[in-house]
């Protein structure tokens, strides 16, 4: 179940981690580089926790019961079953992606340095679906826009912003991945929740975050607790100074599946999806007279969610679902 206040959905697409508000460029992902490599290590490590985690998981927990459901494996659809694409006339020959490599579990290196994550896969599975050739070059993301207008490659896939300066520079495609905000309580208190009973409870928020603002502007009903950091808003909750947490459904994923969480928490059902607050999407960037390889990703992204592929890649990085 996602949920969709009636509040216009127009703005900017989701950074990874952190949603995008009006006027801001691309969010957490143009941070110095030194606070990414940080991040990157961090996110790195709880990834490797998680993949291993499941493993020992899928053997060892009940199929029922507060432990099970934090091993759910919903997956999202971004496509409307209804409408039909039939195969473009033309499909390019050759494409050359631009992405990153220091951002898992989206693209980063592996022990072995070989580039791997949910972006290269998919722009693997991309090339696959349409028989193009593919290859993939790696730029500092700040300097991925500069790269595509410079034709160095035919698309970017980074989770680069739809923003109106960018949307005026760059076609983009379709949503392949949105970052919803979710809540999470502990345990012992989630069972019977779904998302909508939390008038007069306490709820700790990251202060000036994109999720405090939603939760003033549309659950003015909450009693918002705000802390300086995520971290001390998360441990706000695992020690159980306030019934639920509000954040970034993807991190909070990791974060429930790795060490800092002690195994305390779950998700609560209903992922909230508002464009103002978490953006409208990861998207391919091409440029605008690109259309032929627009139109063909747009066909490629749906084919691989109707074909089963599109879920196979969400399952292996993201074992935790945030939706």
């Amino acid at each position: 179940m996602i949920r969709c206040l009636p509040n216009p959905c127009a703005c900017r697409a989701s950074l990874i981690g952190v949603a995008q508000m009006p006027g801001e460029r691309n969010g957490m992902l143009t941070i110095k580089r030194n606070i990414r490599a940080m991040v990157t290590l961090f996110l790195l490590s709880l990834f490797t926790i998680i993949v291993n985690s499941k493993v020992v998981a899928a053997d060892e927990l009940p199929a029922s019961g507060s432990s099970a459901i934090l091993l759910t494996q919903n997956v999202p659809n971004f496509w409307d079953p209804r409408s039909l694409m039939e195969r473009p006339a033309e499909t390019p020959e050759r494409i050359e992606f631009l992405s990153t490599d220091d951002f898992p579990p989206f693209a980063f290196r592996d022990k072995s340095e070989r580039l791997t994550g949910f972006h290269v896969d998919l722009a693997r599975a991309l090339c696959e679906e349409l028989q193009s050739s593919c290859s993939l070059r790696v730029k500092a993301f700040e300097a991925l826009a500069d790269a595509l207008e410079a034709d160095e490659g035919n698309a970017v896939i980074a989770g680069l912003a739809k923003t109106p300066e960018l949307a005026g520079q760059f076609s983009f495609t379709d949503p392949y991945l949105r970052m919803p905000g979710r809540f999470v309580t502990r345990l012992a208190d989630g069972a019977g929740l779904d998302g909508l009973q939390f008038a007069g409870t306490e709820v700790s928020v990251e202060r000036g975050s994109r999720h405090a603002a939603f939760l003033r502007a549309r659950m003015p009903e909450v009693v918002l607790r705000e802390y300086d950091t995520i971290t001390e808003a998360r441990e706000a909750l695992r020690s159980g100074d306030v019934g639920a947490h509000f954040g970034d459904g993807m991190s909070l994923s990791f974060w429930l599946g790795g060490a800092f969480s002690e195994g305390c928490c779950m998700f609560v059902p209903g992922p909230w999806l508002e464009d103002a607050y978490f953006g409208n999407g990861l998207r391919i960037a091409v440029r605008q007279d690109d259309a032929v390889l627009l139109e063909a990703l747009n066909y490629g992204l749906r084919r691989l969610q109707e074909k089963g592929v599109y879920s196979e890649l969400y399952r292996r990085y993201f074992p935790i679902s945030f939706f």
